[in-house]
């Protein structure tokens, strides 16, 4: 429901993420408990900022590959920012209101962005395959405050779904993929070395009663 709104990234003036060592072809290594847990904090205060209506950063701080994709699909960056900039305004008028959006459950990582790094070893050059990015899957618990159309009666559903922070190594600046737009194959298509069989987390919606 609130697909492609959910983008925001980690604020200036934080600590950078430890590295990690090169990684043989083939390998991957799961990320370390401190980039997990920074990948959630920005994830929790990215709720913050779509409970409180600031769709605007969510769009500037989409994921730069996915808001490419985006873009060709929807007819460019202008047409796109128009109708994500309209999101607030429609869920107003279709009586929506975010009540929270939270991180829940444990997050899975993946090393992506491949890349080639050469060192001196013994006076040669060696070259070897590193991974430059961190992907954090992480599970989210929203809900939604719904009046239906002549009804005074509010109604409340939850939906469970996840982020997809994307952070360089090196940084921790986090950009965002909501989950409830993205499969595995679109997934994969942009970070090409993740598993076929990557497992995604659940999505679901349910009335609270």
């Amino acid at each position: 429901m609130i697909s492609a709104v959910i983008a925001t990234g980690q604020p200036p003036g934080v600590a950078p993420l430890p590295a990690m060592p090169a990684a043989a072809e083939g390998q991957f290594q799961a990320a370390p408990p401190a980039v997990v847990q920074a990948a959630r904090s920005a994830v929790a205060q990215l709720g913050g900022q779509v409970v409180q209506g600031r769709y605007q950063v969510a769009v500037e701080r989409m994921n730069p590959l996915w808001k490419e994709r985006m873009a060709a699909r929807m007819g460019g960056i202008e047409a796109m920012e128009k109708q994500l900039a309209g999101v607030s305004e429609q869920m107003i008028q279709q009586g929506i209101t975010i009540i929270s959006f939270d991180p829940q459950g444990q997050p899975s990582s993946y090393e992506v962005g491949p890349g080639k790094k050469v060192e001196n070893v013994g006076g040669e050059q060696v070259e070897s395959l590193i991974y430059t990015k961190w992907l954090v899957l992480v599970p989210t618990l929203t809900k939604f405050r719904i009046f239906p159309k002549g009804s005074q009666k509010a109604v409340v559903i939850e939906s469970t779904g996840f982020q997809a922070a994307i952070s360089d190594k090196d940084k921790n600046d986090w950009t965002f993929i909501d989950g409830s737009s993205l499969n595995q194959s679109e997934l994969r298509k942009l970070f090409v070395n993740l598993p076929q069989d990557i497992a995604l987390p659940p999505l679901g919606k349910r009335e609270v009663r």
